[in-house]
């Protein structure tokens, strides 16, 4: 079972085809859709706006008003914390609704077929989709962090990548298992009016190769773009940023066996840029590269 987290941006009414790729609903359905398998797909909007900009304060503390990004602070992991509560409340609203859930759940650890439920915990896949992209950010600087601090304390990182979920079979509901249970960054479309819309942080690169290293699970990065994003002249921080993320993964990776994989893809090139074109991304994405 996955788990998918992915973050969304606002929109001008008045388009219904952006008006539709703005719906949490309809996009849930279309993420679920596009994994292979079964999948749980869970939408995570901006808790506020400033104006039209999305802000993701809870998941990323440092921040401005508008929402743009001081720095990724890994320090007490809310990015990890807050989307591990965010799933645990959704689950537990759930059962709530479905009577005698909490009985079945009992007989099901109870029952053989559970025990292969239990060696096999939730892979997580995150997408962050255009001012998003802050919160993957902030989870890759956090796995780092996470990941570092972890093997100082002689911790095995990698019976963490593979532990099992205590809490919920389901989902991850701890900041760590949240961490350990991701399999794939994805960014898509995103960008900001500052610096900051990916990760060029060397530290925080050079921590994910070492994590992959050090456990036996692959880890991917990939990047989704578009001209709206990746050829814009007025922001052209944008693409270098993107550029230099994927050198430092690149250089990285080689230590890594094959285990952190990357990929890039531009769709729509050779249209011109539009903010339409930024929304059907979401439905022209493939999300099973790997």
């Amino acid at each position: 079972m996955r788990s998918c987290s992915r973050e969304t941006a606002s929109a001008e009414p008045g388009d219904p085809v952006i008006e539709r790729l703005s719906d949490a609903a309809y996009l849930a359905g279309l993420l679920a859709g596009k994994l292979a398998g079964e999948a749980n797909a869970w939408v995570v909007d901006a808790a506020c706006f400033a104006g039209p900009f999305a802000v993701y304060r809870e998941l990323v503390p440092s921040m401005d008003t508008v929402g743009d990004p001081e720095r990724y602070d890994p320090t007490g992991l809310p990015a990890a914390a807050g989307i591990a509560n965010i799933l645990a409340h959704c689950v537990g609203e759930i059962q709530n609704m479905v009577t005698g859930d909490s009985l079945k759940v009992s007989r099901s650890i109870e029952d053989p077929r559970a025990s292969r439920l239990l060696h096999s915990p939730p892979r997580t896949i995150i997408l962050g989709f255009s001012k998003g992209g802050v919160v993957v950010n902030q989870l890759m600087t956090e796995l780092s962090h996470w990941a570092s601090i972890s093997r100082k304390s002689s911790v095995d990182v990698s019976q963490l990548s593979t532990a099992p979920s205590t809490h919920n079979l389901l989902v991850p509901t701890t900041a760590s298992e949240v961490l350990s249970s991701i399999s794939e960054f994805h960014y898509v479309d995103v960008g900001l009016n500052c610096a900051g819309a990916y990760i060029t942080d060397h530290a925080v690169i050079k921590g994910i190769a070492s994590y992959v290293h050090h456990t036996s699970n692959n880890l991917c990065v990939a990047l989704h773009g578009t001209p709206r994003q990746w050829s814009d002249p007025n922001r052209p921080w944008i693409q270098a940023e993107k550029d230099r993320m994927l050198r430092l993964l690149h250089d990285k990776a080689k230590r890594c066996e094959g285990r952190l994989l990357l990929a890039e893809k531009k769709y729509f090139d050779g249209r011109p840029p539009s903010l339409l074109m930024h929304f059907e991304i979401l439905e022209a994405m493939d999300i099973c590269w790997f």
